[in-house]
This record gives structure tokens, sequence and C-alpha cells, in this order.
């Protein structure tokens, strides 16, 4: 395959302007094409190129013209690489049809979509947390779901507006997909977008644009009153006791159920804990223990359950709803979430809403309430965003409010 640009001389105009052509031979036939807006004088043609003209001229465009010439050049190697990694056999008609696709680009050989997102899950297993990792995996999984039932077919080039406009309305109209839990997927696509984007595989940067949509959301957690009446409740059933307790560690030390699933007797010192935060990648950090928390490890000290007894995520979140169901956690919430557009609302018993997330924003809500410095809280917890940390600031606050306005009553 050769490419070359040649002059139409039967087509120069009245001011000596001649077109160019493009010419592409392969197995002895002959492809030509006009390329658009290009024409230039033959005194300035060299080497199927413009040459600058000279300082008295007027300036001829031929930096616009040329850059005009190496793209289409480019274009054209393109065309006739894919076609051999593909196996395709090369027509005029295909070459012309490629020629005029304006979708057809660079991103049509990089690397497969769904297996580089593999190659970026698996790269990241060493350095990123458990959970992380399930939700790469969720991503991919909703992209490729969307791909079936939509018959869009995904690929780098095609991760544009359209795509975005396409999959947020599969999400909300055929997946009743929650905006909060659609702005994680988004921006898990948007993760791996750059992460592919920073190893070559495509220079499309559409994404960018893709908004992760956040509605905020209620903070549940428990009061003061309803932690210690869990934390004393006399369970009869082991299982339910060892989940109470578990739970209340997280309350009373504002540390998240993987970290307390992963200590050990020798994180435990006698006033603090000192670990490594999974999360965060937070080497050594340090949290003091109240009596409440020391209380709980000394109940199995020495014993195989030491420092505490675990379990896995899906049961310590059944457990503990029958915890609270059982000590009458029963006043109904107000729940609000975003389809899209579409409000829904449920109301619900409390405990129906109490998980392992719950026991950090316990912590966190509880000892802002009791006057602990904001300061000193984000120091315990490892809070970074202060806007996600500012809803609990002003819970406390709200909740002060109230209490003040007991002077109101006299």
């Amino acid at each position: 395959m050769q490419i070359s640009f040649i002059l139409r001389k039967d087509k120069i105009n009245k001011d000596g302007l001649i077109p160019i052509r493009l010419l592409i031979t392969m197995d002895g036939e002959r492809i030509r094409r006009n390329v658009k807006n290009v024409k230039t004088k033959i005194k300035y043609w060299k080497n199927q190129r413009v040459k600058p003209n000279l300082k008295n001229e007027p300036y001829n465009f031929h930096i616009e013209f040329n850059k005009e010439l190496d793209e289409l050049e480019d274009r054209i190697k393109l065309i006739f690489r894919y076609a051999l990694l593909n196996n395709i056999l090369i027509s005029k008609e295909y070459i012309l049809d490629k020629l005029e696709n304006k979708n057809f680009g660079i991103n049509h050989i990089t690397p497969d979509f769904f297996q580089s997102f593999h190659e970026f899950i698996e790269t990241n297993k060493t350095i990123k947390a458990l959970t992380t990792t399930k939700k790469y995996v969720t991503t991919i999984n909703f992209i490729r779901d969307f791909e079936n039932e939509t018959n869009n077919k995904i690929a780098f080039d095609s991760i544009n507006t359209e795509f975005y406009e396409k999959f947020r309305d599969y999400a909300f109209e055929k997946r009743n997909t929650l905006n909060n839990y659609f702005g994680k997927i988004i921006a898990g696509i948007k993760t791996f977008m750059n992460w592919s984007f920073e190893r070559g595989y495509h220079q499309n940067l559409e994404y960018k644009k893709f908004k992760a949509i956040q509605n905020n959301i209620e903070v549940i957690y428990l009061t003061k009153e309803e932690l210690m009446e869990l934390y004393n409740y006399p369970f009869e059933s082991k299982r339910l006791v060892h989940v109470r307790d578990f739970y209340c560690f997280g309350c009373f030390t504002g540390l998240r159920f993987s970290d307390i699933k992963q200590l050990r007797a020798s994180n435990v010192y006698e006033d603090y804990i000192k670990l490594n935060i999974q999360k965060t990648k937070t080497i050594d950090h340090i949290i003091p223990l109240n009596k409440f928390a020391k209380a709980i490890l000394a109940k199995y000290k020495e014993t195989l359950y030491e420092p505490l007894p675990t379990i896995s995520g899906q049961k310590f979140n059944q457990y503990i709803k029958e915890c609270c169901k059982i000590i009458g956690l029963n006043t109904p919430i107000n729940i609000t979430r975003y389809i899209g557009n579409r409000r829904i609302d449920k109301v619900l018993p409390k405990y129906e809403l109490i998980t392992s997330h719950t026991a950090r924003k316990t912590f966190v809500t509880n000892s802002l309430v009791l006057g602990m410095k904001e300061m000193i809280v984000k120091n315990i917890t490892g809070h970074k965003d202060d806007k996600s940390f500012r809803k609990y600031v002003e819970i406390a606050e709200n909740f002060k409010k109230e209490e003040m306005d007991i002077w109101n009553k006299i």
C-alpha cells in the first residue's frame, strides 16, 4: 500500500490555486479522493507538502494544510492496520467507508474494553481495599449488562456523551438504580478511563464530562441512650452477644467494620489501639480506648475470640438488625431516595436500617454531641473529606439547639 498526494493541475483556478488529490495504490488498484479545502500554488508544493511562502507574500496556510494532509495519511494507515489486525479483506469500498466514518479512530485498534477493565481490576488488587475491588467488579458487570440488553457495543471511543445518556436512562428506567449508586458506577468508569488513558489505550477524554450524581441521604445512628441500651442488654444467644459486642466496639472507637475484623491482639495496648487502616492505607493509626471499648476487649482477653469475635459482613448485618429489634428500636424513620428525578419515600422501623456502617456514624455523631472537638474526632476516625464530615457536625449542632430550647419551656 502506498499513499501519495498530487496536484490536480487540470483544476487550477484564476488565482493560481490548485486542489490536492489523495492517491492510494494497493495491489495494482488505485483509490482517488480529493482533499477538501486544501489548495496551493505550484511554487509552494514540494515533497507532497505545502512549503512556507516568502516573507513579503501573504500567508499561504502551509501549517494548517500540512496538518490536514498528515492527519489524513495517519488515518489511512490506521484503517489498514485495523483491517490487518482483524483479518478484514481490504477493498476500495471499505477504505472509502472508513474514511467517511467520523466515529472510526485510534481507539479501534486499542485493547478490548472489557479485557482492559479486567486488567485494571487485577492490577489494582494488591493496592486497593477489597471493598474497592468489589466496586470495580460491580461496575464492569453493570456495563456488560448494558451492552447485552441494549445492543450498544462498548469500546473506548464509544464512552462519550451519547453513551452516558443511554447508560443513565438504562440505569434509571430498566434497573431502577438509585442516584447515589449510579454515581458510584460513573466514578468507577472515570477511574478506569483515567487509568487506561495513562497507559495509552485510548485518547478519548469525553468521559471527563460525566457527572457522578449524588444526593444527600439520612445519617442513621444510635443515640447515646439507644447505644447504652444495646450495650447493656442481656442477650441469651451467644451469637447475638458476639455481634452486639463487635458492633458496640465500632460505636465506641469509630473503626470501620473492615478494620475491626482485621484487629489482632498485638494491636491492642493498655489505653489505645494501633493498627494500619485498610481503606486509607494509614500506617500505625492510634485510636484511644474509652472505658466501654476496654470492657469489651477485656471480655474476650485470653479466649478463643481474642481480641474480638468476627463474622462475615452479610451475616453481621442480619444479626445486628435482630439485636436492635429485640431491644425495641422501632422508631419510624422516613427514608427518601431518588431514581433520576423520581422520588421514592419509605417509612421503616429503625432496626431495619442498622448495619455495620452505622457504628462509625454513631461514634462520630455522639462524640460531637458530647462535646468532643471536631479536630479530635476527625483525627481518631481519619476523615479527610470535610463535606462528608460536615453532616455529622450539623446533626450535633441541631441536637444542642433542641437541648437549649428546654430553657424556652420554663
